[in-house]
């Protein structure tokens, strides 16, 4: 599978306490690369609500 560039840039703004539980998170987990922890965790929240919007053979 051939990487695709990410050219696009999005920016957030947490507050204190949201900032504070994910430094938490990061340094209990080790996680390091803060940009992928947010960019896939907003990916798997998305894809997880578009599955659920998916129509079934018995709607």
């Amino acid at each position: 599978m051939r990487k695709q560039p990410r050219d696009h840039k999005i920016t957030i703004l947490l507050n204190e306490s949201e900032q504070r539980a994910l430094d938490r998170f990061c340094d209990r987990y080790g996680i390091t690369n803060r940009s992928r922890l947010v960019r896939e965790s907003l990916m798997r929240a998305i894809l997880k609500k578009q599955e659920g919007d998916q129509p079934t053979l018995f709607d």
